[in-house]
Formats: C-alpha cells, sequence, structure tokens
C-alpha cells in the first residue's frame, strides 16, 4: 500500500548506520501542504508515530487539515514517512541494490538516531533552514526530541507527545512479546512480502493492550447482555490484528519495535539529563494520565530537564492512544503553544 506524496532520493549514499551497516540507494516518501513563506518562518514538521505515514490528514484529522489547528492555509506541513516503513520510504521488502534480492529479514537494524539523518536532507532539498514547531508523539516524539537535540539551533518549538527520554524495561517487554509473537509464525522465515502475517496479527494484539485501558475497553467492547463467547472485545482484537496486517508488514514492525528499544538520548552522551538540557526549542510536552506505555512520570522526566518547557497532563480513557483521540484538548494546547 503506498500513500501518494512525493520521493526525496537521499543524495549522500551510503547511509551509515549507527551498527556500522550500509543502506544504500534510500529513497522517502513525504507530503507537503501549504507553501512556504518568504521568510521561511512558517514550516510544521510533524513526525509520525510507528505504523502510520506521510499524510497526516488522513491519521490525525481533525488535528491536521483545512480548518484545523495545523491547517496548510497557514503553515507550511511537512511529513516525510519513516526510513523502514512500506509507505513509500527504503524498506525490508524492497530489493537491495548490492544484491539484487529483497532485503526481508536481512535489513539493517535501525535506531532512533538513524531515523532522523533523512530528514536533515530533505529539509535542505526543500530549502528549509528553520522548523517553527516539529511535532511528535510516541516513537514520533523520540525522533523529534533527538532531532531537536542533534540540531538545538534549526528548531524554534518543539511538541513532544506521550513519549520519552529512553525506552523503559516495560516497553521493552511489550516489543519482546510482539516479536516473539511474529517468531512464532511458521512463514516468518520465509522471504515473500507478507510471512509473518498471523504473528503480526498477534502483535497487534499484544500491542492494543498496551495503547489502551481497562476503562477503554469496558468503554468501547461492554457486552449489552451476559453470554459464554463471541465477545465483542475477542472480535476487537482479531479485527485490528487483520487490520493492520493488510496494510503493514512484519518485517517493518520488526525493525521499528527495535528502533523503539534502542532510543535513550543519554547514549553516548554525559547523560540524559545532559542531552535533554542542549534543547534550545520552546517545548511543549503533553502527557496522558490513564496511559500505561509512556507513563506520566515519563513526561515529568522531560519537563524537568528541557529547559524552556511546559508540561500538560491531559484525562482520557483511552490511555496511550488519548494522543490521536483527544484531538480536542490536545489540539487547543498545541494551539496555543503555537500562539506563544
Amino acid at each position: 500500500m503506498i500513500i501518494e506524496g512525493s520521493k526525496f532520493h537521499y543524495p549522500k549514499a551510503p547511509i551509515v548506520l549507527e551498527s556500522g551497516r550500509e543502506l544504500h540507494g534510500v529513497q522517502i516518501a513525504y507530503h507537503t501542504f501549504g507553501q512556504l513563506n518568504e521568510r521561511k518562518d512558517n514550516v510544521i514538521w510533524i513526525i509520525h508515530a510507528l505504523t502510520a505515514n506521510s499524510n497526516p490528514m488522513d491519521w490525525w484529522p481533525g488535528m491536521v487539515g483545512e480548518n484545523a489547528v495545523i491547517n496548510p492555509g497557514e503553515h507550511y506541513i511537512v511529513c516525510a514517512n519513516v526510513l523502514g516503513s512500506p509507505y513509500g520510504s527504503t524498506c525490508p521488502t524492497d530489493i537491495n541494490p548490492l544484491s539484487g534480492q529483497a532485503y526481508y529479514r536481512d535489513f539493517p537494524m535501525l535506531t532512533i538516531r538513524d531515523l532522523i539523518k533523512p530528514y536533515e536532507s530533505l529539509a535542505e532539498d526543500l530549502g528549509i533552514e528553520k522548523i517553527k514547531m516539529l511535532i511528535g508523539a510516541s516513537m514520533g516524539g523520540q525522533q523529534a526530541m533527538e532531532w531537536a537535540i542533534k540540531h538545538p539551533e534549526r528548531i524554534e518549538k518543539l511538541a513532544l507527545l506521550a513519549t520519552n527520554a529512553n525506552h523503559s524495561p516495560w516497553g521493552i517487554a511489550f516489543n519482546e512479546s510482539q516479536r516473539m509473537a511474529i517468531e512464532a509464525d511458521q512463514s516468518w522465515l520465509k522471504n515473500y512480502p507478507d510471512a509473518g502475517a498471523k504473528g503480526l496479527m498477534a502483535a497487534r494484539s499484544i500491542a492494543l493492550l498496551s495503547y489502551r485501558t481497562v476503562s477503554g475497553y469496558n468503554y468501547t467492547q461492554s457486552e449489552s447482555e451476559s453470554k459464554i463467547d463471541d465477545f465483542k472485545a475477542s472480535s476487537y482484537q482479531k479485527y485490528q490484528g487483520e487490520k493492520l496486517a493488510k496494510r503493514f508488514n512484519a518485517f517493518s514492525y520488526y525493525i521499528f519495535t527495535k528502533a523503539m528499544d534502542s532510543h535513550d538520548v543519554g547514549r553516548g552522551r554525559k547523560s540524559r539529563e545532559e542531552a535533554l538540557g542542549r534543547i534550545k526549542a520552546k517545548t511543549t510536552i503533553i502527557g496522558i494520565e490513564s496511559d500505561i506505555l509512556f507513563p506520566l512520570f515519563e513526561q515529568e522526566f522531560l519537563h524537568a530537564h528541557i529547559p524552556n518547557s511546559k508540561m500538560f497532563a491531559i484525562q482520557s480513557k483511552f490511555g496511550h492512544d488519548g494522543f490521536l483521540v483527544e484531538k480536542d484538548v490536545v489540539g487547543q494546547i498545541v494551539l496555543d503553544a503555537l500562539s506563544d
């Protein structure tokens, strides 16, 4: 599945990854909306989360669009598809130009720091020198944080939603459980695009339990009458698993969970605190009180160590997914940050 947009061919071939491996012939799919103004000071760059694409109007309606907080009439909106994703960027099902064969499980491990490398060249190609606001949630927030640490002078404002300074043992355990589900699929070791699809369905089901909450499931999946089988919650898990397997692939999913596990702003630096202290952007941090995957204390840590930051804790039945669901509250916070 390709989301229509533009393609950027990375000019500095190859990309040398943190692991020491190289990726050749990299391309990145991206979307832009609106126009870059004469002062070049109206750029909002959005970094998507785990399985989204480069069109935020598709996965963040109400936040991005003609009549939304982030609108193309006022802003030049950029969103690039993450390296490794099957939505048009170089990914594991693509052909390795060195071997002439698809990568599949031989696709190199990526870290969060690897993921931001193409953004820097894409920004240069688009004539972007400064970013008015860089915004990311979850894995997207991890990337936004790293970019703001690496190039603090480029980012004027930063919005970090439901994210953290390092991926926790709890988050890594959820990711490992998902990878175990993929590995248990007997097709995983085969070389074809849909390999591991049933394992991916199970992985998505596990992930949903970390994205949502007890109260959220009670709210959306409760039964109107007592029964002994065919529960709404069971159907929901299967539906969500099948839905992802139809639009994504197990190879990319496996790579991305590993990338999230790698996230630690303190790696190779003095400390996490020192790394966060390098951020110069006016930073807005949004946490969700019911989020069990990225608990509120992780956003409190960011707020304590990013110098010019504000933090907002919002209520939601929907846990981590609250950053997508609670558009009115999140939108108002982002709007205020843009106006500040």
